[in-house]
């Protein structure tokens, strides 16, 4: 694989470390800022947010830039929200600098994504993008368990100094890997960006993302309150159970991108979101056993982000055929479906947390997922569908041929 393509993956092993951490220090900042679980859970909204909104139109406003430099500003970028993150006075502040990082984020996964695809042979697409979003889940297996064990004894703002620094190692790591002749983005004009919006099909999978993976959000949010108010594990001991779960989605990641390589999009998709459903169906009924949650939340991991290779080659795919100029603006929205999603799920999630219980996060999330799984059946359905009205045609075209010679 090109250099590039681990350039791009310890950039996002940077990203994935500050936007998943929140999740394992939700009870130390509520317990420090003196805010509810459900208002410190919105530092994961509000961070999906700034995702949401940088991904589509700074993707689309930086169509033109080098993809180097837009690379290195985004990093610049990301450091800079994590130091204010550390400087944060208090729960304002801190949600004002989880946006201005999340803008980076976006942009980031966006233009990353469709980096990677030209890197490659086509074969290998998915690959390619499992390869770079292995950063994230690399993240989840040390990034997050070490940044949770920093916050809980060092204190949460020390966390963001940590990720800060890892932003300056992947600034330089663009700076040194990356190539200064990368394509740039083609210029798509308002009305292709505006399709690309508005396509059915298209549309169809920014769905089936940001449904798909919001159900696991729903529940990862308050995983963290989980393990400590009904399973009965110590504090300590998230951080070891976030890198049981960061090592099992590590290897799912990989295993997801090399199966929608092999079998296609749909078939991977269909397999992910049907295990996520049922693990996280399960999550709700053995939460309150430690053996038990132990062996869930390690099957958990291998599911949860199993998803992303396949759905984000897939609307990659979508995108050369129905909107060819503007791939960069579908990638971009479709990495803003996915923090959607994550936006939506946690804050499903808290609703949960105020008016049941903590579990039922689980159940809610599965029911999500399952919706995901119907919709990822009709996309096939419709792709055969295109495929058999092609070969028609293609019939209909040659027998006219045919006649018109005899």
């Amino acid at each position: 694989m090109p250099l590039a393509l681990f350039a791009l993956t310890l950039s996002a092993f940077a990203i994935g470390t500050t936007e998943f951490v929140i999740v394992g220090l939700i009870p130390t900042i509520a317990n420090d800022l003196s805010v509810s679980l459900p208002s410190a859970g919105l530092l994961v909204s509000l961070y999906a947010l700034g995702v949401a909104i940088g991904a589509p139109v700074l993707t689309a406003l930086t169509g033109r830039w080098n993809r180097k430099y837009l690379l290195i500003a985004l990093m610049a970028l990301f450091t800079l929200g994590n130091l204010v993150a550390w400087q944060a006075p208090g729960y304002e502040s801190l949600i004002a600098a989880r946006i201005l990082t999340g803008l980076a984020h976006g942009v980031f996964f966006s233009i990353g994504s469709t980096i990677a695809t030209s890197l490659v042979s086509k074969d290998k697409e998915a690959s390619a993008i499992a390869i770079m979003f292995t950063g994230l889940t690399v993240a989840l297996v040390t990034g997050v368990p070490l940044g949770t064990f920093i916050g809980q004894e060092f204190g949460w703002r020390a966390t963001f100094l940590v990720v800060s620094l890892l932003g300056v190692i992947a600034i330089i790591g663009s700076l040194l890997l990356v190539p200064k002749d990368l394509k740039k983005g083609q210029s798509a004009s308002f009305k292709e960006q505006f399709q690309v919006l508005v396509h059915p099909r298209l549309l169809l999978v920014y769905i089936i993302t940001a449904v798909g993976y919001g159900g696991t959000f729903t529940a990862f949010t308050y995983l963290a309150p989980i393990l400590q108010q009904v399973s009965g594990f110590d504090a300590s001991m998230v951080g070891v159970i976030l890198l049981v779960y960061g090592v099992s989605v590590a290897i799912g990641n990989i295993y997801g991108g090399k199966l929608a390589d092999r079998k296609g999009p749909i078939s991977a998709l269909t397999f992910v979101f049907s295990g996520l459903a049922l693990v996280l169906l399960l999550l709700s009924f053995v939460a309150g056993s430690k053996p038990a949650v132990l062996i869930t939340v390690l099957v958990w991991g291998a599911f949860a982000f199993g998803n992303v290779p396949g759905l984000q080659v897939y609307v990659v795919q979508l995108a050369q055929k129905y909107t060819p100029n503007a791939v960069d603006v579908a990638s971009g929205l479709n990495i803003a479906a996915f923090n959607v999603g994550i936006a939506l799920g946690s804050l499903s999630g808290g609703v949960i947390v105020e008016t049941a219980q903590l579990t039922d996060t689980a159940w809610v999330g599965s029911i999500i997922v399952a919706v995901a799984l119907v919709l990822t059946r009709l996309s096939g359905a419709l792709d055969k569908k295109q495929a058999q009205d092609q070969q028609m045609s293609v019939a209909v075209n040659n027998l006219s041929v045919i006649k018109a010679k005899c």
